[in-house]
């Protein structure tokens, strides 16, 4: 019995003295892991500042922003970690935390697949220079203005100021029509004159109250005026011109003064925009019985 604890006693020293030994031919790469894992720290502090200012400059959202600035941060220190430990020659710990990120990742990015979608697609949207914050869009049956765009949603505000949110893979997958890529934008004005007009003069008439109205409008030669069918009452045209505009109010406003200063000048002309009107024709004419009217009169 004696003889054992004496065995075991030993072999605790050995492991001990084993240990301490290691220590302290370790403590040089111990010293230097200590080192890389401080300085990873005040690198990482260093790159989230640069990336912060320099994403800033290209991304107006500050969300984005700071997850950009957040997420080279993190590299950084994880590159550090990694580094670190195989100073250490934890090779085995190292493959370890690799095989299990690996699989944390996976089980995460199944888990949070819509979000990280969202998330993702903002980062992208982010960076189009042909969407910015202000900007008149329409996309997904919605129009209206860039309000914000964050890591999950795009936020409009339609004209009769109502916010519409959408979520940003939509906007990523749907097609999407931005009114503030150009100054210009083109009005186009539908109408229709009676039968009895002088169509020339009418084509005339309107080319040249879309001249004076508008001073985008040089002359006469930059409206474009096409007669378009024989309607039910009316023969109906269509007139396209452009003005300086960058959203849809701004075309809205244009077009409600072209229509009244329109009305107007056909009103002074004695142009008539007809009302929707049926004929009826009648093949046979009404026969009367003179007789049966007379006693139909004399009776009431």
């Amino acid at each position: 019995m004696k003889d054992t604890m004496l065995t075991a006693f030993n072999n605790l020293i050995d492991k001990l003295q084993g240990w301490v030994s290691a220590i302290i031919e370790n403590i040089p790469n111990l010293i230097l892991a200590v080192v890389v894992m401080v300085t990873s720290y005040f690198v990482a502090r260093y790159t989230r500042t640069l990336i912060l200012k320099l994403v800033e400059k290209r991304v107006p959202q500050q969300s984005i922003a700071k997850i950009i600035a957040k997420i080279s941060a993190v590299v950084v220190v994880v590159a550090g970690l990694f580094l670190a430990l195989g100073i250490m020659n934890l090779s085995k710990m190292l493959t370890s935390l690799l095989a299990g990120a690996g699989v944390a990742g996976l089980a995460i990015g199944l888990a949070l697949q819509g979000t990280l979608s969202n998330t993702f697609a903002g980062v992208v949207i982010s960076f189009r220079k042909r969407i910015q914050l202000g900007n008149w869009v329409e996309t997904n049956g919605y129009s209206g203005e860039v309000i914000d765009v964050n890591l999950k949603e795009f936020v409009l505000k339609e004209a009769d100021n109502n916010i519409v949110v959408i979520p940003n893979k939509m906007i990523l997958e749907n097609p999407l029509k931005n009114y503030s890529l150009t100054t210009r934008m083109r009005v186009f004005l539908e109408c229709g004159v009676g039968y009895e007009s002088d169509l020339e003069e009418v084509e005339r008439l309107t080319k040249e109250v879309i001249a004076n109205t508008f001073n985008q409008v040089e002359s006469t030669d930059d409206v474009e005026f096409y007669y378009t069918e024989f309607g039910d009452s009316s023969i109906n045209y269509l007139c396209r011109f452009w003005i300086d505009a960058e959203s849809m109010l701004e075309k809205l406003k244009a077009k409600t003064k072209a229509i009244i200063e329109i009305k107007k000048a056909y009103d002074k002309a004695g142009i008539n925009i007809p009302f929707p009107i049926r004929t009826l024709e009648f093949n046979n004419k009404l026969s009367f019985d003179d007789a049966v009217m007379e006693n139909q009169f004399s009776n009431n």
